[in-house]
């Protein structure tokens, strides 16, 4: 588990270097669903705040519908989606017995409420034929400030998924789902909530996708040499910010840390130029690489590059294959 720093000399505020921090635990499930968060006065003990202000953070992050408040018991990362559910199953009962048991006891269910088997039949007909329908196009949404975020999600799942994917800025999904009427949307967890209370009253799916939790990279960052120029590189800013606050809370003042969107030549110049160390995403890597082969005759050493994983997980891109309908036979 991440060990939470605050810096008190930082200018971004310390209640908002607390909740980044973790959220990203959540987003990358080193928190996972159903974790019971540190109390407050836990957290003041390691971080120094004060257990209001912790409590206001937690606060905010119940308020985006990303934990929730358990009378008596604490704070717990809420369960998203389709998360806390039996994922579809092959209808091969011979070799999925436990799926035939489950099937079993849906029709059981059912049928205690009344319904027919023909009844049952065209429910479960209907719901296949609309999670079919749902499947045949995927929307990526998050908001217009970190779009880079949304290009990321998209890069990553046009190479996973044989289907069309489409970016739409969060601010700009209700219209589009009303004109689409069908589609799965999926999102970071960061911004599940949101996007889920503008498609749930659509009869929309919204699936989270996690983040990749960025553990390698940190390892690398732990042992970099004191005084290191680290530089780091991202189409998307709210990865920087988020960046920044984990490298600063894991090393402090111990680095140079110097950070820019792939999009910002000038600044991406800048950064090749002093960095000793760069990081980048998959995305912005052949940029970087680029930027720095413009300048190779004006530098004595170019900066080791290192090439992130994906944005998201494996794991959580298996999972959403297996949600379209597009897993292994």
């Amino acid at each position: 588990m991440l060990q939470f720093q605050i810096q008190s000399d930082s200018d971004i505020p310390s209640s908002k270097q607390l909740f980044d921090q973790i959220r990203f635990s959540i987003a990358s499930r080193q928190y996972p669903p159903g974790h019971r968060l540190p109390s407050t006065r836990q957290l003041a003990t390691i971080t120094g705040l004060h257990r209001n202000t912790i409590s206001k953070v937690y606060q905010q992050l119940e308020e985006v519908g990303l934990v929730e408040s358990i009378a008596g018991s604490g704070i717990y990362v809420k369960v998203q989606g389709n998360e806390g559910g039996t994922l579809p199953a092959s209808p091969l009962f011979a070799q999925y017995p436990e799926a035939s048991q489950l099937v079993q006891k849906s029709l059981d269910e059912l049928l205690w409420q009344g319904l027919t088997i023909s009844q049952v039949k065209e429910l479960f007909l209907a719901a296949l034929d609309w999670r079919l329908r749902c499947s045949a196009q995927v929307l990526v949404t998050v908001p217009t400030k970190d779009l880079g975020a949304g290009e990321l999600i998209l890069q990553e799942l046009e190479k996973a998924l044989a289907i069309p994917v489409q970016l739409v800025p969060l601010e700009e999904l209700a219209q589009v789902l009303v004109e689409t009427k069908l589609g799965t949307v999926v999102t970071s967890s960061y911004f599940f909530a949101e996007a889920e209370s503008i498609a749930s009253p659509l009869s929309i799916r919204v699936i989270p996708l996690n983040i990749y939790d960025y553990s390698k990279e940190l390892d690398i960052i732990k042992y970099l040499p004191l005084d290191t120029r680290l530089g780091i590189v991202s189409l998307s800013p709210g990865i920087l910010t988020v960046a920044e606050i984990l490298i600063h809370s894991l090393r402090g003042d111990d680095l140079l840390l110097i950070s820019a969107q792939a999009s910002d030549h000038v600044k991406l110049r800048g950064l090749v130029r002093s960095a000793q160390t760069i990081i980048s995403d998959p995305a912005s890597y052949p940029i970087v690489k680029q930027a720095i082969r413009a300048i190779r005759d004006d530098i004595i050493r170019p900066p080791h590059v290192i090439c992130s994983e994906n944005y998201i997980g494996d794991k959580s891109i298996q999972l959403l294959k297996l949600e379209l309908g597009l897993g292994e036979e």
